[in-house]
């Protein structure tokens, strides 16, 4: 029986952090072995908003180099770089067509993020679920692996399947697969360390607002010291009104790999002068093999930008198939 394929990407955008890692990657890495995994590094999406050109490359490497880091093996799983398969920018103006306008504006991020920007939006910022449907579309992926907050761009792409399909294929063969969300629930939002309300996010101004997968043991422990708290002696989960504290104890949860139950009774009795010191020790030593895997990956290029060539090669082996069957679907030509 063939696996069911997963498609799922980051953008080169800094560095990856906590979030990143614990949100998607992990559970990327713990259930590749049943799935035929494509893992693409976005870099189409990371200039829906303002970029430096002179890093996106690097950033575009470091982010495929984590990838392997973090525990993607290729014997289960594709690497590639989203702009090296021409394929998704061509789907993306083909949906572009049959999708709606105000189907784009009314996504919630877009709103967020178009608030921030002003006047400086950009076309891209409101077309990027597209583009995000056409990045899963083109693998015939069964499943996405996305957080909450990216649930509706999922949506959208399972509605551009279903008014392609009926207006361009029929019920017994339909253009395209219809993929569905794959969302796990525990830990799949990583919390601010400055504010236990907002999401880790590499775009917050603030470094010691999120602790990075490269950051240094220095660093971890400057980040743990200075993170939000509350007065309150013993600390407890679940509690809405200590949002804060329900992040760290989810962290130290899933760094330390103990269950809830473990760590609600270890911490109940604690302070934050003794959690910080734990908290921060367990962070270092759950992201040094992951620092020491990536900085034999950066010191060899040529077997990184092997894994890429062959990633690509392999990401076009499906994908221009499955454009050509859209093209041919509205119409296209074949060239000659």
């Amino acid at each position: 029986m063939d696996k069911l394929r997963v498609l799922s990407g980051v953008q080169p955008t800094g560095n990856l952090h906590l979030g990143n890692y614990l949100g998607a990657i992990r559970n990327w890495v713990e259930g590749q072995s049943q799935y035929d995994n494509f893992f693409c590094v976005v870099d189409l999406h990371a200039i829906t908003v303002p970029h430096n050109p002179q890093t996106l490359a690097q950033d575009s490497y470091t982010i495929a180099a984590l990838y392997l880091a973090c525990g993607i093996d290729l014997a289960y799983s594709t690497i590639f770089i989203q702009s090296h398969v021409s394929a998704h920018s061509e789907l993306a103006w083909l949906l572009n067509c049959i999708t709606p306008l105000n189907w784009l504006e009314g996504m919630i991020q877009f709103k967020e993020k178009a608030l921030k920007q002003g006047q400086n939006v950009s076309v891209g910022l409101l077309d990027y679920p597209v583009l995000m449907a056409a990045d899963i579309l083109l693998y015939d992926a069964d499943l996405v692996p996305v957080g909450e907050d990216q649930k509706q761009h999922i949506e959208l792409t399972r509605d551009l399947v279903i008014r392609l399909n009926d207006r361009f294929g029929t019920k017994e063969n339909p253009v395209l697969k219809l993929p569905k969300p794959l969302i796990r629930q525990e830990g799949a939002r990583v919390m601010s360390l400055v504010d236990g309300t907002r999401k880790m996010s590499k775009s917050d101004p603030s470094e010691l607002s999120r602790i990075n997968l490269l950051d240094s043991p220095e660093e971890i422990a400057k980040k743990i010291k200075r993170c939000k708290t509350d007065p309150i002696k013993g600390l407890e989960f679940d509690n809405p009104e200590r949002p804060e504290c329900n992040n760290l104890l989810t962290l130290y949860m899933l760094l330390s790999g103990k269950t809830k139950e473990t760590v609600a009774a270890e911490c109940q009795d604690m302070g934050w002068g003794k959690f910080k010191p734990l908290l921060t020790e367990t962070t270092i030593t759950a992201l040094k093999p992951i620092q020491d895997k990536y900085q034999e990956v950066m010191a060899d290029k040529n077997y990184l930008e092997s894994v890429l060539k062959a990633g690509r090669e392999q990401a076009e082996a499906i994908a221009n198939p499955i454009l050509a069957k859209v093209k041919a679907a509205l119409g296209y030509t074949q060239p000659l």
